[in-house]
């Protein structure tokens, strides 16, 4: 324990103060967190993740240690990401609206785009999923619905990555697409009725109270991890601040609509990624980004470190984490 001068009645454990400061001992490569409530995973719990990119290394890790990671649709190629073909979701919209359409009947009014050059039927709500025709569009995402529900369903630990917190939004209904046409999109719909804005935290707070509400009806057992990606933005579209300025309120946004959600459930808890890399890999004296022309990335050092502490926190051993991939 760490005594101050400051306070010379309190004491606290290394946890509790800054790593190096007066007598606390230094960042050493152990991140230390205190001892609190969570699942305790084992090769046998079944796990389901939606999100970001960090949701699919832990994916890939699980299964590659013989956890009993859910994989749903693994002939569909937007489920390489996450347990079934939800692709990659960004921000708390897209993620609640996945809860929406899969246990209960959410119809945006705008279901599809009919591509412009190609004339193909693209998904909006999910990332670049192409079809040739209106039918096999419907057919696909009619079996997904199935397949969505048997994960969560099935979950007894889900976990969620949060990434951004600016959304395009249909000024008709409120819907959010996944990804605007242009910039990330090549095929894409009509921009003309979507319009851009930042999201903000009681917002995001809400959507994932939604998700909460939904998953303690369906599936009431499951445990819900929660962490913030620490890969930054590549790039904003807002006009009025940098990039750098507005990934830092992306992530603080969401940092705090995650702890005030883990405070008010108890079967809700944050796992700190976004802290083990973008605090902790600093004093460690690290570089925690990539290398090359995607340097937003968070690099495989530290994406090794986070799932080191990942097993250490929520299984009962340590598990050796050879080659990481990169996190996004």
């Amino acid at each position: 324990m760490a005594r101050s001068d400051v306070h010379p009645v309190h004491t606290f454990e290394n946890w509790q103060v800054w790593p190096g400061s007066y007598s606390n001992p230094a960042a050493d490569g152990t991140y230390r967190f205190p001892p609190q409530p969570g699942p305790v995973i084992t090769r046998n719990t079944p796990i389901a993740s939606m999100g970001s990119c960090f949701a699919r290394e832990i994916r890939k890790v699980l299964l590659k240690e013989g956890y009993a990671y859910i994989t749903e649709e693994t002939h569909h190629p937007a489920a390489v990401h996450a347990s079934a073909a939800w692709e990659r979701s960004y921000n708390t919209f897209s993620m609640r609206q996945i809860f929406e359409y899969t246990f209960s009947d959410w119809k945006p009014d705008c279901r599809w785009w009919t591509a412009p050059v190609s004339r193909r039927i693209q998904d909006p709500y999910r990332r670049i999923i192409l079809y040739d025709d209106l039918a096999a569009a419907e057919a696909d995402f009619a079996r997904h619905r199935i397949h969505s529900r048997n994960a969560l369903e099935r979950a007894e630990v889900l976990i969620l990555t949060l990434g951004l917190t600016e959304i395009w939004e249909d000024a008709r209904d409120g819907s959010v697409i996944c990804l605007p046409s242009g910039p990330y999109v090549n095929e894409g719909g009509d921009m003309n009725r979507y319009r851009f804005r930042v999201s903000r935290y009681a917002e995001n707070l809400a959507n994932l109270e939604r998700i909460h509400t939904l998953m303690a009806a369906y599936n009431p057992g499951c445990a819900l991890l929660v962490t913030v990606s620490p890969v930054h933005l590549w790039a904003t579209f807002r006009k009025d601040i940098d990039v750098i300025g507005a990934s830092c309120n992306s992530k603080s946004t969401l940092r705090a609509a995650a702890d005030e959600f883990a405070a008010g459930h108890d079967n809700v808890f944050y796992f700190p990624a976004f802290e083990m890399a973008t605090i902790y890999q600093p004093l460690l004296g690290r570089t925690w980004f990539s290398d090359g022309k995607e340097n937003f990335h968070v690099d495989k050092q530290t994406v090794k470190f986070i799932m080191r502490n990942f097993f250490n926190m929520y299984t009962l051993s340590l598990i050796h984490i050879s080659e990481p991939t990169r996190l996004c």
